[in-house]
């Protein structure tokens, strides 16, 4: 489904059959990496369906599309920079289909916007961030699935270190005032979101 929503996104910038299927095997070797336990394909499946309830509230649906396929499509759990060069690689992609200036500064925006998670003045940024985030706001054996997922993302790491980097993370994100910025996904996520943050935490 995926591969197919991809390759109708681009019908309207490019009639290069051969460039849609290069990069389309880039997305998909990337999501695909033995390492990748959570920032997979599954991910972005489950990101699509969340943006698709509130199609209708998005201002540019193409450049959210970019932005959901090639948002975690640079991932290493060593690096800090995953975001921003991820970004680079959408912009060179975006080019590549001569995708308007406009749409690639937006999609670099929204790219670089899911680093913070912060309220954001463009909307259509806050609709996929809070998407982006709409798994902490799932029933608890989905989440626990989530943050064991991640675990394994950093298995490099001792308990020791890992520990004390999730308390961090999970502390960051009950500190906020509210951690979903649209009304529907902070009715649909934020009380159950917070639970589950806080179970996890109490765990570590």
């Amino acid at each position: 489904m995926l591969k197919a929503i991809y390759k109708q996104l681009l019908v309207g910038y490019t009639a290069n059959e051969n460039l849609v299927q290069e990069c389309w095997t880039e997305i998909e070797t990337n999501y695909t990496h033995k390492k990748r336990y959570y920032h997979n394909l599954l991910h972005i499946n489950n990101l699509w369906l969340q943006l698709n309830e509130v199609k209708t509230q998005i201002a540019d649906w193409d450049t959210v599309l970019f932005t959901l396929f090639y948002h975690d499509l640079v991932y290493n759990a060593l690096k800090s920079d995953n975001e921003e060069q991820s970004a680079a690689m959408a912009e060179k992609r975006m080019n590549q289909f001569s995708v308007p200036k406009n749409k690639i500064a937006s999609c670099k925006l929204q790219i670089l916007a899911t680093k913070k998670h912060i309220e954001n003045t463009d909307q259509d940024t806050n609709y996929f961030t809070d998407a982006d985030l709409s798994i902490l706001g799932q029933s608890w054996a989905l989440y626990e699935n989530y943050y064991q997922n991640v675990r394994k993302e950093y298995a490099f790491y001792p308990d020791l270190i890992y520990n004390h980097g999730r308390k961090k993370v999970l502390n960051h994100f009950l500190g906020m005032e509210r951690i979903f910025k649209t009304a529907q996904f902070f009715d649909k996520f934020e009380k159950q979101a917070k639970e589950n943050l806080q179970k996890e935490l109490d765990l570590l």
